[in-house]
């Protein structure tokens, strides 16, 4: 039994992550697979093996690229997907071709396929809720950082200016600790006899 779909819906491509790099077969039509990097990371970061999961899983689910050996799987930054006016569901390009790279597949591991296919799971998914929370994040980390940053400084100007007053001489010159020689006061410093 084969089952086919047909979605005029792509989210995962408006609405995909900062954090994400997108798998397709190269030149065949193809699944699009995505993988999610921790914050930070780049895609020079992603494991090898998780490479060859992601182009096996993109290999299995192309029509075409199924069926052949030695093809190419593309990758790159979610950042880099670039979708105009007139292109058909699923077709992107790319803002920069040269940061889109190749992984070359000799043929189908299906050791791998069976793997994955165990954990696949169905959920319905908000990709605009999931990207808009993930921005609202990423906007209170930064808000929470640049307070840090400020009471850092804060703390800092406060220190140099203590270290400062106490190399300073104004607080000896306080006219409040100050006694005069004008003063009577009875008792006579010069008188040593």
């Amino acid at each position: 039994m084969v089952f086919f779909f047909e979605s005029t819906d792509e989210d995962l491509i408006k609405w995909g992550w900062p954090e994400d790099v997108w798998f397709h077969v190269h030149k065949f039509s193809s699944a699009h697979v995505y993988v999610r990097l921790k914050c930070g990371q780049t895609i020079n970061d992603i494991p090898s093996a998780v490479l060859e999961d992601a182009a096996q899983l993109v290999k299995a689910n192309s029509s075409d690229g199924s069926k052949m050996n030695d093809i190419d799987v593309v990758y790159t930054m979610w950042s880099n997907l670039k979708k105009t006016p007139g292109m058909d569901v699923g077709e992107v390009t790319f803002h920069k071709e040269r940061e889109v790279r190749k992984i070359h597949v000799n043929k189908r591991n299906n050791s791998i396929v069976k793997r994955l296919n165990k954990t696949k799971r169905f959920e319905e998914v908000n990709f605009q809720v999931q990207r808009e929370e993930r921005d609202r994040n990423e906007r209170e980390d930064k808000k929470k950082l640049l307070r840090e940053q400020k009471e850092k400084e804060k703390a800092e100007e406060k220190r140099r200016k203590d270290e400062a007053e106490i190399r300073s001489y104004n607080s000896l010159f306080n006219s409040a600790n100050m006694t005069s020689n004008a003063e009577n006061t009875g008792y006579d410093s010069d008188d040593f006899m």
